[in-house]
């Protein structure tokens, strides 16, 4: 490794040169091209990662029927001892992990230390539910019957996830799917490999300590989109999770369902808050500050488009292009760093590419859209920017994978809801209020057509507790918590006769 921030990232099993399979029962041998692992901060490399061809997949996926025939059997108690394992491994190693995330996609360090937590989270929410996938128990129309429901392993689950969260959203399903009975099978974005090196290390460490897990039980393929192709055509995993871009959703979506699979997507945000005339104005400018700069504006809930009364408005503008004025962007691993760089210098691009749109459709620039911050060399830093525009610009259609934030005016509560939900996307959106009627009909079936809908905080930060995700191009799909472990899992439905007659529903008679 030419340029490690710590010596800690060797730790978690980082070489200078990486395989492009890891599988317990497969060697890790230097298949395919290499590509290196950049890192956004400086355009350094950190190290190089092989890339793994179609036949490379393929040994990888014949190994997965073996290890879900002995894992579904393993009773989800069980199960559940591996994630506490994981669990642990994850705390010990929190630092050293934050690093890698901050040297390979940019986050500040607070940021990735958070999205390792958000992977020990999730562990233990994934060890309590091993004790309660439950079924039911149902009424049922004929006498000496019972009628019940119950949820089985589904099988292997191919993950694939993008460089945004590199850890964190595999995190959600892995545990999940491990603790229902499933083999794992992780194609992480290309741009953020060495993070998947390192969970899955150690993941394997705490799979080598469970007597009862199979080999091949979690494995990982570095590889571009032809990989991710062929995890979604291959009927080997009937359940696809997928996060990305739009487009690549459609075409996940599309393959998998050609074949009968379920897919899981969880795809564009592009979302909206809306400040009443009534709101807490300090508390919102917190929110929207954090919503709409965090993560440089590369989460999927980033708040990309403000909604406010213009009562308010001209207020609300001042005070956030003056705090705007006192971000510090620069390399994350500096403390005192609040935004640091885009991924690439593609997404540099996209950026400026937006805003150039955005003043062609009658934009006017509230901030600067570059300043005269110092940068490390290389890196892919740009300026958050505000831009006030007319409502329903065509810019706003679309998601900017950057610290873009467009701000319109409404007339009244209606008109605020129809502009936040006139778009493709449907991920998260928040409401600042205080008044009751307001945040209720918000909340109500005539309001917030997503995923998530919030009162009186920030569209970014969601906890793990409750389903993540959202409606329309946003995918569908639902991640986390609440009942999302179902998608890892399959129904069947049981009648049991103990009776000595042989009675048929719906009062239908067939005597011979």
């Amino acid at each position: 490794m030419s340029n490690p921030s710590s010596s800690s990232i060797s730790d978690l099993g980082i070489t200078a040169t990486n395989p492009s399979i890891l599988c317990s029962l497969l060697p890790h041998e230097h298949h395919g091209p290499t590509i290196p692992a950049e890192s956004p901060i400086d355009a350094s490399q950190i190290a190089q990662v092989h890339l793994a061809s179609p036949e490379n997949t393929s040994q990888v996926l014949d190994k997965l029927p073996t290890a879900f025939k002995q894992w579904r059997q393993v009773p989800a108690p069980v199960r559940g001892q591996l994630i506490r394992r994981f669990s642990e491994q994850l705390r010990h190693h929190q630092q050293a992990l934050a690093a890698l995330i901050t040297l390979e996609v940019g986050k500040i360090h607070s940021e990735a230390l958070g999205e390792v937590q958000e992977m020990i989270d999730i562990c233990e929410f994934a060890l309590g539910l091993s004790r309660q996938l439950h079924g039911l128990t149902i009424a049922t129309e004929r006498p000496n019957h019972r009628l019940m429901e119950q949820w089985h392993p589904l099988g292997p689950v191919a993950i694939i996830t993008a460089f945004n969260f590199p850890v964190a959203v595999w995190a959600w399903n892995a545990t999940l799917a491990l603790i229902c009975g499933n083999p794992i099978i992780w194609k992480p974005s290309h741009k953020a490999p060495l993070c998947a090196v390192a969970c899955h290390n150690l993941l394997e460490q705490c799979i080598q300590n469970t007597p009862q897990a199979p080999p091949a039980l979690s494995s990982v393929i570095i590889g571009r989109n032809d990989v991710g192709k062929q995890l979604a055509s291959h009927p080997t995993c009937p359940l696809v999770s997928a996060t990305g871009s739009v487009a690549m959703g459609r075409d996940v979506g599309t393959t998998v369902a050609s074949r009968f699979g379920r897919s899981l997507l969880e795809l564009g945000g592009n979302n909206a808050m809306i400040v009443t005339e009534h709101a807490n104005l300090d508390l919102a400018l917190r929110a929207i500050l954090f919503s709409a700069v965090g993560t440089a504006g590369q989460r999927c809930t980033t708040l990309r488009r403000l909604i406010l009364h213009p009562s308010i408005a001209t207020s609300l503008c001042n005070k956030l292009t003056k705090v705007y004025t006192t971000l510090n962007i620069g390399d994350p691993r500096d403390a005192s760093t609040l935004v640091g760089p885009l991924i690439d210098a593609p997404a540099v691009a996209s950026h400026h590419a937006a805003i150039q749109q955005a003043l062609a459709e009658g934009g006017e620039l509230l901030t600067p859209h570059s300043c005269d911050s110092v940068y490390p060399e290389g890196g892919h830093y740009v300026a958050p920017t505000i831009l006030k525009m007319p409502p329903r610009s065509p810019i706003m259609q679309q998601e900017t994978f950057s610290p873009i934030l467009y701000i319109t005016t409404y007339s009244d509560l209606g008109d605020a809801i129809s502009q936040q939900n006139d778009v493709p996307q449907g991920l998260a959106s928040s409401i600042f209020t205080n008044q009751l009627q307001e945040a209720e009909y918000f909340l109500s079936p005539a309001g917030s057509d997503c995923g998530i809908a919030n009162v009186n905080i920030g569209t970014s930060g969601a906890e793990i507790g409750g389903a993540f995700g959202g409606e329309k191009e946003t995918g569908g799909g639902r991640e986390s918590g609440s009942d999302a472990w179902k998608n890892y899992m399959r129904r069947t439905t049981n009648t049991i006769n103990f009776g000595a007659d042989m009675p048929l529903a719906q009062g239908v008679t067939f005597d011979t």
